[in-house]
């Protein structure tokens, strides 16, 4: 207690209860254990406490000349337990009583850990009005805003079909994040801060890029000879090893970002990370499977439509011209014959 050495009124937990507690004969430093047990004779639950040597002597003396009276025990100026002597004591010391499993752990713990001697020291404090949170957040979303609109046009103009293919899947994306976070507002109270706002623009690009490593790793199958068709799984197989260990990296940095940081970093790691896992989702079952459906088409894998186009003309144009050995075949055939005739 604060003032261990006064004569003070207290109460029980329950408030039904009220002491008149002396000058405090063990303080809770003088501690060392506290344990829930049972007693091996009858089964009952009690608590074992152990002192060290200034508080076993102390309790020692205070136990001997007072058998039979109540002495309290106190946590935040309330009495949590008030056994009474039975004998006098020295050594460890014994509280028995109507403990069940739960109160006999509960009254351990506060006796080993309720009195240690902590301080606590302010990290971090923000106080914002409310019109410039509105603005800071209407900024957050603006930039936002931007951001993704400068995604889907550099998508359109690159990959033109496979560009809507991105720009769906980023929507989709959206979608389930913002699903996701009103879910965990109403579940555990997630509040979405500007920082949270950061994170999610942040894992917009996380999103893109796991779209382009799949695309480039489709011209590059296109660069070998083969068809929009069977170059979609044969990337598939390539680029997801990549989307992998690229997704691994950003939310093993969100999980740490987490951890060991504090206030509104923690919000923009987060979201950041919870970006990352929907990321993983979206691309492996929404964008290969809808982009294993569309190869099916011819009209998609137009080199005019689809993007693919300049890819295309480099391939045949790296081709040899078999054609062109031809007419010297034919008229090196042709001249024997003439040979012969002649």
């Amino acid at each position: 207690m604060d003032r261990s050495q006064d004569y003070v009124a207290a109460c029980s937990q329950d408030g039904t209860v009220k002491y008149l507690l002396g000058p405090a004969v063990v303080q809770g430093t003088n501690i060392t254990d506290a344990q829930a047990g049972t007693r091996q004779t009858t089964g009952e639950w009690i608590v074992q406490l152990d002192f060290d040597s200034a508080g076993s002597t102390a309790w020692a003396t205070y136990t001997a000349a007072n058998v039979g009276k109540q002495v309290g025990i106190t946590l935040d100026g309330k009495v949590i337990s008030a056994p009474t002597i039975n004998q006098a004591i020295s050594g460890g010391t014994e509280i028995s009583g109507s403990f069940t499993q739960a109160s006999a752990e509960e009254l351990a713990n506060q006796l080993k850990y309720g009195a240690l001697p902590l301080s606590f020291s302010q990290a971090t404090a923000q106080s914002i009005s409310t019109e410039l949170g509105a603005e800071q957040l209407r900024a957050g979303l603006i930039a936002g805003a931007i951001g993704i609109a400068l995604v889907f046009v550099y998508a359109l103009v690159y990959y033109r079909l496979l560009g809507l293919v991105m720009i769906a899947s980023l929507m989709l994306s959206a979608v389930v994040v913002y699903a996701s976070l009103v879910l965990l507002g109403r579940e555990i109270g997630f509040t979405l801060s500007l920082a949270g706002i950061a994170g999610f623009i942040v894992s917009i690009g996380i999103t893109a890029d796991s779209f382009v490593v799949y695309f480039e790793r489709i011209k590059d199958e296109i660069r070998e000879g083969r068809t929009l068709r069977s170059a979609v799984p044969r990337a598939w197989v390539r680029a997801r090893r990549t989307i992998l260990s690229a997704d691994a990296v950003s939310f093993l940095a969100a999980a740490i970002l987490y951890v060991l940081a504090i206030g509104d970093v923690k919000g923009f790691a987060f979201t950041l990370g919870l970006s990352t896992v929907l990321d993983l989702v979206v691309v492996f079952l929404f964008t290969h499977p809808l982009l294993a459906v569309l190869s099916r088409f011819r009209s998609f894998g137009s080199s005019r439509f689809s993007g693919l186009g300049q890819v295309d003309r480099a391939t045949h144009a790296s081709r040899p011209d078999a054609s062109a050995d031809r007419p010297l075949v034919g008229a090196g055939t042709s001249g024997a014959q003439d040979r012969s005739r002649s």
